[in-house]
């Protein structure tokens, strides 16, 4: 046993010794960075975060399922709240210039295509979903989907969504609120989700 871990040992050093003053060693389809402190190399590498939060206890069946239920969709709207945002920030530095009549023209067109393009995927989302979308456009973005609505189509149409959205039970001004429990789980699902712990 020791003979053979000395033997994967001079296999390994070896292979250490072979790349020792390169800055970049390369493989067929990787780039592995490295540095030379006093005579040793080091691969430098980049591990993932990792989250660690103290276990949950739950009360009941209830809340166990309620937070099975919030897991799911937050895995099903986080890619949606992300696109959101990233298309947001295209637009805002698509109008950069544009006056108001261009800017009209401009988002009146990309609803028309967003609409057409997305349209039948939101559609399956469920009411639930929906609300924890909000929530999370306004994470993502920092303004509520109220505000958004505001600033590219105006103030009757953001009254007209919002009013469409509280006859459903939803509401587009709700926020992602830090000190609410119910988002700080959300933020908890979030990052293990993103760090691909859960």
């Amino acid at each position: 046993m020791t003979k053979r871990i000395s033997h994967i040992l001079f296999i390994l050093s070896a292979f250490i010794c072979s790349v020792c003053n390169a800055s970049e060693v390369k493989d067929e389809s990787m780039v592995f960075h490295a540095t030379v402190e006093n005579g040793d190399t080091i691969m430098v590498a980049g591990l993932p975060t990792l989250y660690v939060f103290p276990p949950l206890n739950f009360k009941n069946e209830k809340q166990e399922k309620f937070y099975w239920r919030t897991v799911r969709d937050v895995k099903k709207t986080l890619p949606w709240a992300k696109l959101i945002g990233s298309m947001l920030r295209d637009l805002h530095s698509q109008m950069e210039g544009m006056n108001e009549k261009e800017r009209k023209a401009f988002m009146k067109q990309k609803e028309d295509e967003i609409y057409k393009q997305y349209e039948p995927m939101l559609k399956k989302l469920s009411l639930r979903q929906g609300k924890m979308l909000i929530t999370l456009v306004d994470r993502e973005c920092d303004m509520t989907g109220y505000e958004i609505v505001k600033e590219l189509r105006g103030g009757f149409r953001a009254f007209f969504w919002q009013g469409f959205a509280r006859m459903l039970g939803a509401d587009l001004k709700t926020g992602f609120d830090e000190t609410n429990e119910e988002h700080q789980i959300v933020n908890r699902i979030i990052l293990l989700v993103e760090s691909g712990q859960l």
